[in-house]
């Protein structure tokens, strides 16, 4: 069915303008249905051509997708609207939002130097203190870092790296359910998202497989921790999905997320240590130092570093230096590496005891790593709600899927320790699926 919404504009340019601003204003939501060509370009007393360019563009930029006589559509998740999510309820306790317990984060940061006097941070970008610190950092995971730098945080990086490798309309492959963040970010420069199957071992071989054969010529994955899964790379995994690699129809940028490299839980399993041609692995700190440090090191191939620093170099220039004296302080300090092992074991106990009362009361759940656990459902708006009269906010999971099986992500870093709370979402989720009868086995 057509829209409502009125579409203006004499020209290309002014068409797409117009449809944009409806997306933008939500009066023309995901899933809408543009006017046929034809149709539009008589209401407008224009060409077909003029429209049709215009519907070009807003593909391009992947604001509409055409569907062949299904017509042209507004995006699942257009690139100028991003998947935010709902503002938290009064009253309720925030086990949504995917952030880690204040508890474990440093009360204080430590002074940081200002910058003194004039300096060239292009000619010497980063600090060797903490480029030190960042090389050891990898090579603990055994992740080759002879060719490492800086970014500003890992959206930062990803899309750095996409741009400079890519060109609109390749595809990439992603991780499904993913990060909603990464999935809004793909088709906001122009690419076309293929969609990977992940299970409790991370992203499945077959799957990866055939978003190669599909023409993928990036992959981007979570070797731990995967958002919103919970899943990790074994060594079994990490092999086949190697296997995989190696027999991909041509070369292809593998990136790594291992946003949660030191409270993952779990050891490392890289692809980056497999002789890959083509690879890069971005960790952060915000999930162990500091939801606002937004700082991220890069270890990756001789030819990726050169393309995302030169494009570095013609944008931002270089990460402050100020962020980077504040980030070498917290990872030098004894009591934040005391605060950072306590948050690993109390994640990983926190995560377990959920999982294990979910088990007792025959709900499937997943979460092998990291600090979220999600369930599969039937009705995520159902579970969701139901969970809120109960005093739980949880995360629909909706904003994180392309094409996989509906269910609801709760970050289990906001349970108390013990069974308690545990205990107490898990009869409360049992109680919310009796209602809606809304899960499904398995």
């Amino acid at each position: 069915m057509a829209t409502q919404y009125e579409i203006t504009g004499a020209s290309a340019k002014g068409i797409a303008a117009s449809v944009e601003q409806g997306v933008v204003e939500g009066a023309l939501a995901p899933g809408t249905a543009l006017p046929p060509v034809r149709r539009l370009a008589e209401r407008l007393g224009i060409s077909p051509g003029t429209v049709a360019t215009a519907y070009k563009e807003l593909r391009r930029r992947g604001i509409v997708v055409t569907y062949g006589r299904g017509g042209t559509v507004v995006a699942p998740t257009p690139a100028v609207a991003s998947r935010r999510p709902p503002p938290v309820p009064e009253g309720v306790r925030d086990l949504a939002g995917g952030h880690p317990d204040p508890a474990f984060l440093p009360a204080l940061l430590p002074a940081a130097r200002l910058s003194p006097g004039i300096r060239s941070h292009r000619s010497q970008p980063r600090l060797a203190g903490l480029e030190d610190l960042a090389r050891a950092w990898y090579e603990r995971d055994s992740v080759p870092a002879e060719h490492l730098t800086f970014a500003h945080g890992a959206l930062d990086c990803v899309a750095r790296l996409l741009s400079v490798e890519l060109r609109p309309g390749d595809a990439v492959a992603m991780e499904d359910p993913g990060y909603h963040h990464l999935l809004d970010l793909v088709p906001a420069l122009g690419l076309r998202t293929v969609p990977v199957a992940v299970d409790d071992e991370g992203i499945r071989p077959d799957a990866l497989r055939a978003a190669l054969r599909s023409g993928a010529r990036a992959l981007v994955c979570s070797p731990r921790a995967q958002n919103p899964y919970g899943g990790w790379f074994s060594a079994g995994r990490r092999e086949a999905l190697l296997e995989v690699l190696g027999a991909a129809p041509s070369e292809v940028l593998v990136i790594e997320d291992d946003h949660a490299a030191d409270i993952a839980g779990v050891p490392l399993h890289s692809l980056a240590t497999g002789g890959l041609a083509r690879w890069a692995q971005v960790r952060t700190v915000s999930k162990h130092l500091g939801t606002d440090l937004r700082w991220g090191a890069l270890a990756c191939d001789r030819t990726t570093l050169a393309r995302h620093d030169g494009r570095m170099v013609l944008t931002s220039g270089w990460v402050s230096h100020v962020l980077q004296e504040t980030v070498t302080r917290l990872m030098t300090d004894p009591e934040t590496q005391g605060l950072v092992a306590a948050a690993r074991s109390a994640y990983a106990r926190r995560r377990e005891s959920l999982l294990a009362a979910l088990s007792a009361r025959g709900v499937a759940a997943h979460g092998a790593s990291g600090m979220n656990v999600w369930v599969p459902v039937r009705d995520e708006a159902a579970v969701v709600n139901g969970l809120r009269t109960r005093g739980w906010w949880v995360a629909a999971g909706a904003r994180f899927r392309l094409g996989a099986g509906a269910g609801v992500r709760i970050t289990t870093a906001g349970l108390g320790e013990g069974e308690g709370d545990a205990g107490a979402l898990a009869g409360d989720l049992v109680g919310v699926l009796g209602e809606a009868q809304a899960t499904y086995g398995g």
